[in-house]
């Protein structure tokens, strides 16, 4: 399968929020110069050491307004502790502001404490987010809200085919797939009992295959496999990092049924999915997650190494620059043409971080073929 290429961001540096945001937004402009082609932000509640963003939506707006042609997508939006029609109008917002550029993922959250402040018991959560998702797909589908003359404004068309779910089960896989919508891989999960060793594409494989299966005649799959990936020219500084980070996130992985030492790096490195080291070791390393080989979107990630903001843009360039080509990982790159009809027009005069890369007509991505009214109200870099 063609492989598109994705950064990944749960907003994570030991920063004030406003430090974490301009680092995520630079995170970003970075990666759609060098190419990438979509860029994927978590939402989390009350925790900001698990995830800096309550609001996916809104900083997605504001990358709208400084980006060009990456796309933007949320992984995830925890569906059942959402208004359903409210989620669907902002994301028409932002989806014509963006030139029609979002990618909605979606699930039913993995964090059970902040059930209680939404009034939901975390035990409700499956039949709550299957609620929400049929509402959602309806209003997204211009169905009637509540009343006849109720519809989604603006319209979305386009949009329910890049609705996105997570999972980590062959059940919930089989459940996106018949309803034609994307699956979404996590970088990590707990091992079978008795079987911590068990490779991470071990586990997925059954995923990827109930998914398939289950995915109506003529739609295209559509697989993101996410991944943590750090990348470093120094071996040694590589592996600093990644201790200070991981064994600051081992009591909270062991809490969700990851059986981790407290004292060994190159266990918990490979118990958690993390691929660090330089680029000739980590394409080496990524050549053996088969599951990778499957999927047709991998988004990158440094979660839960979380080094400093300087250390993270030089692994994402070292990724377009050296491990993406080493895999056969095309990117844009930055010189390729602005295509106007897709709503994101050049500018007289672009700022240095806007890149001039289509995401027009030719887009990979369903549903977001260039309109007429889609044209980004709100496009200036910074």
């Amino acid at each position: 399968m063609t492989t598109r290429l994705g950064i990944f961001t749960r907003v994570l540096d030991y920063a004030p929020p406003a430090e974490r945001y301009r680092n995520a937004v630079e995170q970003v402009q970075l990666a759609e110069r060098l190419g990438f082609d979509a860029a994927w932000v978590a939402q989390h509640h009350f925790d900001g050491d698990e995830g800096g963003l309550p609001s996916p939506l809104v900083l997605l707006s504001h990358l709208a307004a400084v980006t060009e042609r990456i796309r933007l997508g949320t992984a995830i939006i925890t569906l059942p502790l959402e208004n359903p029609v409210r989620v669907a109008e902002d994301a028409s917002v932002l989806d014509v502001l963006s030139g029609g550029r979002l990618e909605l993922g979606l699930g039913s959250g993995g964090t059970p404490k902040s059930f209680s402040a939404f009034g939901l018991d975390v035990a409700d959560k499956h039949a709550v987010h299957a609620a929400h998702l049929d509402v959602l797909r309806g209003a997204l589908a211009g169905g009637d809200l509540g009343h006849p003359h109720n519809q989604l404004y603006p319209p979305a068309p386009g949009l329910a085919q890049r609705l996105w779910q997570a999972t980590f089960s062959a059940a919930g896989a089989e459940r996106a797939g018949a309803a034609g919508d994307g699956l979404m891989l996590s970088r990590t999960q707990p091992r079978p009992a008795g079987a911590p060793d068990a490779s991470l594409s071990e586990i997925q494989h059954p995923v990827i295959d109930a998914y398939l299966a289950a995915l109506p005649t003529g739609v295209e799959p559509r697989i993101l496999a996410s991944r943590t990936l750090f990348v470093t020219e120094d071996r040694q500084r590589a592996r600093v990092l990644a201790g200070a980070g991981l064994f600051r996130a081992v009591e909270k992985l062991r809490a969700i049924r990851h059986d981790l030492p407290i004292d060994d790096l190159d266990t918990v490195i490979r118990r958690t999915d993390s691929y660090v080291g330089t680029p000739d070791e980590v394409v080496e390393l990524l050549r053996q997650d088969t599951a990778l080989a499957r999927a047709t979107d991998v988004s990158f990630q440094v979660h839960s190494i979380d080094p400093p903001h300087e250390d993270v843009l030089r692994s994402v360039e070292l990724i377009a620059t050296e491990v993406a080509p080493a895999l056969g990982w095309a990117t844009r790159g930055p010189s390729a043409e602005i295509d106007p009809s897709a709503g994101a027009a050049p500018h007289a005069a672009a700022a240095p971080l806007a890149t001039t890369a289509s995401h027009s007509d030719a887009s990979p991505f369903p549903g977001s073929a260039a309109r007429a009214d889609a044209a980004p109200l709100v496009s200036t870099a910074l």
